[in-house]
């Protein structure tokens, strides 16, 4: 580490995320429609120039910025290009945008833009590099603790809808997909410039294929990535397939967290989102695999709701179909009772499901 890393580092949380989109009325349909976001702040045109359009949507305290290019010169419409829909901004929040921008510049950051205050609100933002076209931007807090809406940005008119969400209530984690040999490097650049401390690494094999992940998370435990990267070594896999289809390295999914997974996933359901399927016989071994104690297997299957242990307890997750053209991007809700890891123990027993199922009917159930 270069020297003591400064509180306004150790401070950080998400403000919120950005998304760069072809189409902002049809994705901010999708979140709103589908998953029970409510539109709380639009593009103010007195504050904005007119090549773009955002969107800021909220549930819980988890906050989403939908932001569509009108014109070759904003950044969305080259990201778009390249990319396809995608996050493009992790944006983080601290009580000195200076002191944070500084520090991590000192500590090998690649400055993207200077720190700098909009004169219509006050608030100060700067930006710099991380894993391919991802950008860190860091937002100055509100003084009284309150979530800062992003520069730009009014709040939308009350919509009447305070009881549309779906019980999502906050990011849990962040999940990065990294090339071949760039694991190690991206780990390093959180623990160095950010002064991230790595919580969790494994290798998880599928099959013929495999990767491997480590798990980095800030001081204050309120930013979590989990950074993946295909093993090189094995045959290609869905890691592989993302960096071909993305274009390189970038945000594979958000997970969303709940405190009733099954009320989610239902309500959810209900919405039109759809999840992926999960074979009979993953329940049918989950018997012999842990003891639940939350839900029971019927009522986990009849939502194709996963559920994972560690030494600390128990994990229930499932992940949305990818509506995304390229396949790139989805969605993850999980639900901790106790347990700190990912759900690894997921994707083995799901493999060893799927292998059994297609051994037993000749296709397998995915």
């Amino acid at each position: 580490m270069n020297g003591k890393l400064p509180v306004a580092l150790t401070e950080l949380a998400v403000n919120h995320v950005e998304f760069y989109v072809d189409d902002l009325t049809a994705e901010t349909a999708k979140l709103v429609d589908g998953y029970g976001f409510t539109v709380a702040g639009i593009t103010d045109p007195a504050l904005t120039a007119a090549d773009s359009g955002s969107v800021e949507l909220r549930q819980g305290s988890i906050a989403v910025v939908l932001t569509e290019g009108y014109t070759g010169h904003h950044p969305a419409t080259g990201y778009v290009a390249e990319h396809g829909n995608g996050i493009a901004d992790i944006a983080l929040a601290t009580s000195d945008v200076d002191a944070a921008f500084d520090a991590a510049v000192a500590r090998g950051a690649r400055p993207v833009r200077e720190p700098a205050v909009r004169r219509d609100t006050g608030t100060v933002t700067a930006s710099i590099g991380t894993f391919g076209d991802v950008v860190h931007t860091f937002v100055q807090r509100d003084p009284h603790g309150a979530h800062r809406m992003p520069p730009g940005l009014r709040p939308a008119p009350t919509s009447g809808r305070a009881d549309a969400n779906t019980g999502l209530s906050a990011l849990d984690h962040i999940a990065v997909c990294v090339e071949s040999g760039q694991l190690e490097p991206t780990v390093e650049f959180y623990r160095q410039v950010l002064g991230f401390h790595a919580i969790y690494e494994e290798r998880v094999v599928i099959g013929e294929q495999a990767m491997l992940s480590t798990v980095v998370q800030n001081e204050s435990d309120t930013v979590t990535l989990v950074i993946v990267e295909p093993d090189g070594a094995t045959a290609p896999g869905q890691i592989n397939g993302f960096l071909r289809d993305h274009g390189g390295p970038g945000v594979q999914h958000l997970a969303f967290s709940t405190d009733n997974i099954v009320a989610s996933v239902a309500a959810l359901r209900d919405r039109g989102v759809a999840c992926l399927n999960t074979p009979a016989t993953y329940y049918t071994l989950l018997v012999d695999r842990l003891e639940l104690d939350t839900y029971t297997v019927s009522e986990l299957q009849a939502l194709d709701i996963l559920v994972d242990e560690d030494h600390d307890g128990q994990l229930f997750q499932i992940f949305t179909r990818s509506t995304h053209p390229r396949g790139t991007y989805f969605s993850e809700i999980i639900q901790r009772r106790g347990a700190r890891t990912f759900g690894s123990g997921n994707i083995k027993a799901l493999y060893t499901a799927v292998e059994l199922d297609h051994a037993n009917h000749g296709a397998p159930a995915l």
